[in-house]
């Protein structure tokens, strides 16, 4: 420690500790007392006051105490997040010139609100499980998908108990790529105040550790700067189209359901669909059959196409008839002809028109979104300008108890205005390659701007049985082609209407000793009851009319 003092012509400069120096204006004198009480004189005899070690660190302490104290005055007045970003973006952009790596943070969800679902998180998933997963030392095992190859690496077990190993979080593998090693992180990702960040310190550009909610998952991909371009131009190219390729080969369908809670990380839960309709087992007219069956074929071949004509690829399928024709049949049969998944939207479940929306976003390509019974779901009857009196009960409807006034909270309100906008919206057009299938009984009940061309692209009526289609039944159920029974069968479905669902179940088996003969029998049974039936109501009906036209006159 250097003491300047200046007393008339002369000046001493003096370095407290043993050893040190007294600098005089005519010479220089040295000290041999300790630190802690070193003295010195000047040439006139006068004696200095070296400090020692304890009054430098009063010294020291002194200066901080009134350093925090101005800061406890000024910190009220002062934007804490403001000097929190001004700080960390300080010490982020000094501690990251150090550092020579570079990081990719591929996230689950693209967008900071999570609306959609990354493609390249999938396609980089499924490249780690396949080429990374047998180094790694954590893994998340999931179900493999049936009569899927057994020579994949990344799989465990055999037959309908194989498992697709992947990733678990926090796990880190290494992979090269033409000479440059690349590390990848499996991270749980995180949101506060609409950002995400990954597991980094607040000085790092993570922030604070207060509200923060789970965001999916990440990886992280850290290679060296010297690498940049090879990374970028190349090695991620690679990964997405080696997990493409994975993707489609151990690709499983799904039957996805919306569970109606807003605030889980997915609208959507699923299972894996194997439902065995095919249009090989559909019973309906034959050239019927190969229609729709052509319409999907153009329809899946036709993206440039639709591209071209600027319209968006979804196309909109109308089945409508009784119960029991076979709408949900023909869904299941269209998901396994074009190897889509299957969204089963359960519109009394959705909260809001915002609530659609999002589930839509979150559809993926490749499926189709069925609406079952959807006269029966909304208020969707094309009745636009309700009466007062229909008004007033459906506000009854939606009162809890009655009484208070209060408006059922969990009651949906999805208007006809959000599920337009749901299939020929600008939403719409976010992804490519959906099949919207809505069913309903009653055609004649839904709003016309509902079902109209450009919508609805073809509308399917799913009719009662005709003799075609009970040939195919009864080759499908019986294995006969002909019987002395089908002459009557086929006279009989000319005068009564019967459901395909009615005729497969009078001719499916219900003993071990039942027979053909006796399962066609029990069919034409059947239908000569309900012809029976059917003529007294018929007459019923005519003597009503004559009573009206009588009163009428």
């Amino acid at each position: 420690m250097l003491i300047r003092l200046v007393s008339g012509n002369h000046r001493l400069l003096v370095y407290a500790g043993r050893g040190s120096r007294i600098e005089t204006a005519g010479k220089n004198r040295w000290l041999s007392e300790p630190a802690h009480g070193a003295t010195a004189k000047t040439d006139h005899g006068l004696p200095v006051a070296v400090p020692g070690v304890v009054e430098q660190f009063t010294d020291l302490w002194s200066s901080l105490a009134g350093l925090l104290f101005i800061w406890s005055m000024l910190r009220p007045y002062l934007p804490l997040r403001f000097l929190d970003r001004f700080a960390g973006g300080f010490l982020r952009r000094h501690a990251r010139r150090l550092d020579p790596y570079l990081t990719v943070t591929v996230a689950e969800f693209d967008g900071a609100e999570r609306l959609k679902r990354g493609e390249v998180y999938d396609q980089a998933k499924a490249y780690l499980a396949h080429r990374c997963s047998r180094r790694a030392r954590s893994l998340r095992a999931e179900r493999a998908p049936r009569g899927g190859s057994n020579s994949n690496n990344n799989s465990a077990g055999g037959g309908g108990d194989r498992f697709v190993l992947t990733l678990g979080d926090n796990e880190e593998v290494t992979d090269e790529f033409r000479g440059a090693t690349v590390w990848w992180h499996a991270v749980a990702a995180s949101r506060r105040a609409g950002s995400y960040y990954y597991g980094a310190p607040p000085w790092y550009g993570g922030g604070d550790a207060g509200a923060v909610e789970e965001a999916g998952r990440a990886y992280r991909l850290v290679f060296h700067q010297r690498h940049r371009d090879l990374v970028v131009e190349s090695y991620l190219p690679h990964v997405c189209r080696e997990g493409r390729a994975l993707m489609a080969a151990n690709r499983r369908r799904k039957l996805y359901t919306n569970t109606g809670e807003r605030y889980r990380k997915s609208l959507w839960s699923h299972v894996v669909l194997d439902h065995p309709s095919t249009f090989a087992t559909l019973a309906m007219d034959p050239a019927k059959k190969q229609e729709i069956m052509d319409d999907l074929d153009a329809f899946k071949s036709s993206r440039e196409y639709y591209r071209r004509i600027g319209k968006a690829w979804k196309r909109g399928y109308l089945l409508y008839g009784p119960p029991g024709t076979g709408k949900s049949t023909m869904v299941a049969a269209m998901a396994n002809h074009l190897d889509y998944d299957i969204y089963d939207v359960e519109l009394t479940s959705v909260h809001s028109n915002t609530d659609l929306r999002k589930l839509f976003i979150e559809t993926r390509a490749k499926s189709v979104i069925v609406v079952e019974d959807i006269d029966c779901s909304l208020d969707l009857t094309g009745q636009r300008a309700k009466t007062k009196k229909a008004e007033a009960e459906a506000a009854n409807n939606n009162k809890v108890g009655g009484k208070d006034g209060k408006e059922d909270p969990n009651a949906s309100k999805v208007t006809l205005s959000g599920l337009l906008n749901f299939i020929d919206g600008l939403w719409s057009a976010c992804g490519g390659e959906r099949i919207i299938v809505f069913t309903t009984n009653h055609v004649d009940r839904l709003d016309p701007a509902l079902i109209r061309r450009g919508r609805m692209d073809k509308h399917i009526e799913m009719s009662y049985c005709c003799f075609q289609a009970f040939k195919f039944l009864a080759k499908n159920y019986l294995d006969v082609d002909a019987h002395p029974l089908f002459d009557a069968v086929s006279t009989l479905l000319r005068e009564v209407d019967i459901t395909p669902a009615d005729v497969a179940e009078l001719l499916m088996p219900k003993r071990a000793d039942e027979d053909v003969d006796a399962c066609l029998a029990g069919l034409v049974e059947a239908l000569e009851k309900a012809k029976a039936e059917k003529k007294p109501a018929k007459n019923n009906a005519a003597d009503h009319e004559g009573e009206e036209i009588v009163e009428d006159e």
